[in-house]
């Protein structure tokens, strides 16, 4: 390339270096790599990252990796850029930092340069979390999920890739002590990502550099078992491949060869799942042979048996018995003429096409560890990886490989082929993103939730309890109203209540404070179970004032329940409650258990002078145009003779007898008309009818005893008495028993009399 200015730069940005930064650029890519080391250098001279590596040298090696997988110039750019110190938001002029770069670089750098630090800080987090609350597979696998969920540009996936790798190859290199998190997290999530998108030679590399770190004595072991060092053992496959691809284009077979060896780490997992031991692997090497048809499927790998020896109960035909997943493949396995096993997979291309972006992709069952492909991912998901790989095979310009290893020798393509794949992916769209979002606590966790989703949700994912007292949230440290949208990698902290329930506005999807289905069948079924309770307290009183009246207060609630045919006394309360029991049956049970018991003697100054209307059934009411028909005073008006009265026909209670101005019956009215029947006063004779008599008095003593010497005066029975006081007023409701309106006129006249006091019909 030509001397440019930008090429006077210090070590470790030097001449020599920016020619292999910059190999298979463009002159206007090159200038764009120069210019941001130009920019780095400075700022990045001295400066240690926290493992200790120089970040000037970090950098420059990251982007050589980059290099090697013939990533664009805006990748390799803003890997240099990403990794300078940050100004401060609160220093003067952060803004003007942000705004020199992207007009000095472009917004496409700019943007690759924000995602990239935001999966960095994404990193920090998920470091902080201890080892239980980041334990377990499921766990892993959303980490995974949301760093490609934020990295929404492949390369921004593959920058982190290299930088990870770079720090792994500094603490071999240094000889600096390697933290065991480190390692982890380097195994759990980044590895896979590497073996998912299909960058071998990343993911052979990761995988044995953080086994060096996390098992030392078993990475010892096994390196001393292998019988040849790597480049040996690449030095065998290459020979081999280019010995079968001659013997294959001597019947006229064409066939794309590739060629991997076993890496260190790649061996430990396979002893260990399979529980074999070293000398019974036989795929320490082992290359794929990609043919055209079937028939020359069969024919290559009966070339192969006659070049090489194969190994008994070592072959699969996958062709004419796929597996259940329907991957189709032939796999044998060889010996030289030194005895030295190896492994040969056979394929056509559409069978290759389908283990690789299907579902038979390696990563399934690879992964999913000795339980093969148990493990699945949502199609979502799916698509964003299989387009990635795809992606990433055409940007390489050949086809990816599927297996877990690295590829030693990949065949190359024509460079028609080549820029035609760049034109598709120029012209088609990126897959749509995925339904789901991925979230963490303040402790690192990572929590799936659907796209829409507000803090109430994330409450409601953690624990029911603290959905229910969900009263405010942070994210990202600033506070939020609680139908906030949330996005992938923020941060959110629940702000809740000491006690307390949800608010009905959550359930409204017009206001849209919740987005999961989950959310919103916790908050209903919070309103459902107080419903619950508040029929079973308002039908418990009911119970003990219809058992009070009968001057049965002491009798076991449960025992009543099962001799009524109710599974328990709240089931009892719950139909008293809803009107679905009279509690006319009460009386009529109790009766029958004592035909014989005494009558109880009257009270002196409110006895009752006849059968109570309501509980005996005499109510004196005359059904028009029907004989023998049970009827009911209702309890929401209370009607009295001469009171103008309807009938409204229930289901299995008979019909309920209202006041013609019953708001209740009003209602009734107009929603079933067809139920609506005519009813008359008839021979009431001296039953006996309860009203309710609502009285308003200011708060005054003796209020009650005066009260009660009016009911006393006129003879008239009290079964009921209800009075709550607020602000030096007090409000009563009596319920008294009276033959006819007469007594009920007395009864308001004289209340009205007395000092202070306004009473009314109910």
């Amino acid at each position: 390339m030509s001397k440019t200015p930008q090429d006077n730069l210090p070590l470790p940005f030097d001449n020599a270096w920016l020619q292999r930064a910059c190999a298979g650029l463009e002159p206007d890519g090159q200038q764009i790599v120069a210019k941001a080391a130009q920019w780095a250098a400075g700022p990045l001279q001295g400066v240690k990252a926290s493992t200790g590596e120089q970040l000037d040298e970090h950098s420059a090696a990251v982007v050589l990796i980059l290099a090697e997988l013939g990533t664009d110039a805006a990748t390799r750019a803003s890997a240099l850029l990403t990794v300078m110190p940050q100004t401060p938001i609160s220093q003067a002029g952060a803004g003007n930092a942000t705004d020199a770069m992207r007009k000095a670089f472009g917004g496409e750098i700019m943007s690759l340069v924000q995602g990239t630090r935001a999966l960095l800080r994404l990193g920090h987090l998920a470091g902080q979390a201890n080892s239980q609350t980041a334990a377990g597979n499921d766990q892993k696998e959303k980490q995974r999920k949301m760093l490609l969920a934020m990295a929404a540009d492949l390369r921004i996936v593959l920058m982190r890739l290299a930088s990870r790798l770079q720090s792994l190859r500094w603490h071999a290199a240094s000889k600096t002590p390697c933290s065991v998190a480190f390692a982890q997290e380097t195994m759990t999530l980044y590895a896979p990502l590497a073996n998912r998108l299909g960058i071998w030679q990343l993911k052979w590399e990761i995988e044995d550099l953080a086994f060096r770190f996390l098992e030392p004595d078993t990475y010892k072991a096994i390196a001393k078992q292998l019988e040849e060092k790597r480049v040996e053992r690449e030095a065998f496959i290459v020979a081999a491949v280019e010995g079968l691809k001659r013997a294959l284009l001597d019947i006229h077979i064409t066939a794309d060869i590739s060629g991997r060896p076993k890496h260190i780490y790649s061996i430990w997992n396979k002893m260990r799942n399979k529980d074999l031991e070293f000398n019974q692997l036989f795929d320490l090497r082992a290359f794929r042979v990609i043919v055209a048809d079937e028939r020359e499927c069969y024919a290559a790998l009966a070339l192969a048996h006659s070049l090489w020896t194969p190994v008994s109960e070592e072959f699969d035909d996958y062709i004419s018995r796929p597996k259940p997943n329907g991957y189709r493949s032939l796999h044998t396995v060889v010996a030289d003429a030194q005895g030295r096993c190896f492994e040969i997979q056979i394929r056509t291309q559409e069978m290759h096409q389908f283990a690789e972006y299907g579902m038979a992709a390696h990563w399934r069952y690879k992964e999913a560890g000795p339980k093969g492909g148990q493990q699945v991912a949502s199609s979502g998901y799916d698509q964003k990886i299989a387009w990635m790989r795809q992606l990433l095979a055409w940007d390489k310009g050949g086809s990816s490989d599927t297996n877990d290893d690295t590829q030693a020798g990949a065949s190359s393509v024509d460079k028609a082929k080549s820029d035609k794949r760049r034109r598709r992916i120029d012209t088609e769209p990126e897959p749509s993103s995925t339904d789901r979002i991925y979230v963490m606590t303040p402790q690192a966790r990572v929590i799936e939730l659907p796209v829409g989703a507000t803090p109430v949700d994330f409450a409601y994912y953690l624990h029911t309890d603290l959905g229910h007292r969900c009263r405010g949230a942070r994210v990202d440290g600033q506070m939020v109203p609680l139908l906030t949208r949330l996005s992938t990698g923020q941060t959110v902290e629940i702000i809740a209540a000491k006690s307390g329930g949800p608010s009905r506005d959550w359930l409204n999807p017009q206001l849209g404070f919740l987005a999961s289905p989950r959310s919103r069948a916790k908050v209903r079924a919070w309103f459902n179970a107080v419903e619950l309770q508040q029929r079973i307290a308002q039908g418990q009183v009911m119970v003990e004032k219809e058992l009070q009246r009968l001057g049965k207060t002491a009798i076991n609630l449960e025992h009543l329940a099962n001799q009524l045919n109710f599974a328990c006394a709240d089931d009892l309360y719950v139909a008293a409650a809803k009107e679905e029991f009279s509690l006319r049956h009460i009386d009529s049970l109790l009766k029958a258990a004592a035909p014989h018991a005494e009558r109880e003697p009257e009270s002196l100054a409110f006895a009752s002078r006849a059968g109570k209307a309501d509980t005996t059934g005499k109510s004196g009411v005359l059904v028009v145009g029907v004989d023998a028909l049970m009827t009911q005073l209702a309890r929401c008006c209370r009607p009295a003779p001469p009171d103008a009265i309807a009938g409204f026909v229930t289901r299995g209670r008979g019909v309920s007898i209202h006041r013609i101005d019953c708001p209740s019956y009003v209602a009734l009215a107009g929603s079933q008309p067809e139920r609506l029947i005519d009813v008359n006063w008839g021979d009431t004779g001296q039953a006996l009818y309860p009203i309710d008599i609502t009285i308003h008095a200011q708060e005054r003593p003796n209020l009650l005893r005066d009260l009660s010497e009016v009911f006393a005066r006129l003879r008239l029975n009290v079964i009921s008495v209800n009075t709550h006081s607020r602000r030096a007023l007090t409000h009563m409701v009596f319920t008294i028993e009276v033959v006819n309106g007469e007594q009920i006129a007395k009864a308001l006249a004289a209340l009205n009399e007395l000092t202070g006091v306004t009473a009314n019909r109910h």
